[in-house]
């Protein structure tokens, strides 16, 4: 059975999430329609094996119900059948299995279901290592899920913009800047990035402002693919913000 690899470094060509595409590669069993539904495992496997763990179930049983809820989205076309317009894809995944899980159905041979469908390839440590991570003390599982979905917003949004300047050949470039953007500019002052990279302040005050810039429409394109109207963007950006400060 072919193996969807968890997501680490993001693949060469940004794979969306988008409504319209996920739904219409559903039901659908062509090269195209698999490499979707593969993307739109990768991208979100954690955020539902972390709803899953908080929900109670040990890392073993949360495998097994992550495997067993993305067999059952694809086992009963659940995306196909979804609706755009009615808001967010985020809410969908996770009011799907919300109610999956409270289900009385035998999960116990998850690991046997899939009918041939591609199957997710979870590496566990690698799932706890980030599990341990959460403030699963202080948070609900839907504040969890909300969370480690922006993480992996987040994530995404760093992998394009480092490969953008991979391809230009300045990847010493991008690994001082965006450090700026994710700490305080006091503990890394820009005269000793300047220093570091053989330019001036007044260059690097510029180039950090570019990349803000392109994270932030970056960062817009992401939620876009993940919303049902364009109107959502902006508060599902203050939502998923929301979530990471909790």
């Amino acid at each position: 059975m072919p193996q969807l690899q968890p997501e680490g470094r993001a693949p060469a060509r940004f794979p969306t999430t988008q409504w319209s595409r996920v739904t219409t590669a559903a039901g659908r069993d062509d090269g195209e329609a698999r490499e979707a539904l593969s993307m739109l495992f990768q991208a979100y496997w954690y955020p539902i094996y972390a709803f899953v763990r908080h929900r109670g179930f040990s890392p073993e049983q949360a495998q097994d119900r992550t495997q067993d809820f993305f067999a059952y989205v694809l086992e009963r076309d659940l995306i196909a059948r979804a609706d755009p317009a009615r808001g967010r894809f985020r809410a969908f995944l996770r009011t799907v299995c919300a109610r999956h899980l409270a289900g009385d159905r035998d999960r116990e041979n998850a690991a046997k279901r899939g009918g041939g469908r591609p199957r997710l390839a979870i590496d566990p440590y690698d799932a706890e290592r980030r599990y341990v991570l959460e403030p699963a003390h202080a948070l609900t599982a839907e504040r969890i899920f909300d969370r480690t979905w922006a993480l992996t917003l987040l994530g995404r949004v760093v992998d394009r913009l480092r490969r953008e300047y991979e391809d230009a050949g300045r990847s010493a470039r991008f690994e001082e800047l965006i450090a700026v953007l994710t700490r305080d500019p006091e503990t890394d002052p820009y005269a000793e990035i300047a220093r570091r990279l053989g330019t001036t302040e007044g260059n690097i005050r510029v180039a950090v402002h570019r990349l803000r810039r392109r994270y932030g429409l970056l960062l817009r394109e992401e939620i876009a693919a993940t919303v049902g109207d364009a109107a959502q963007v902006d508060d599902e950006i203050q939502a998923l913000f929301a979530a990471l400060a909790g």
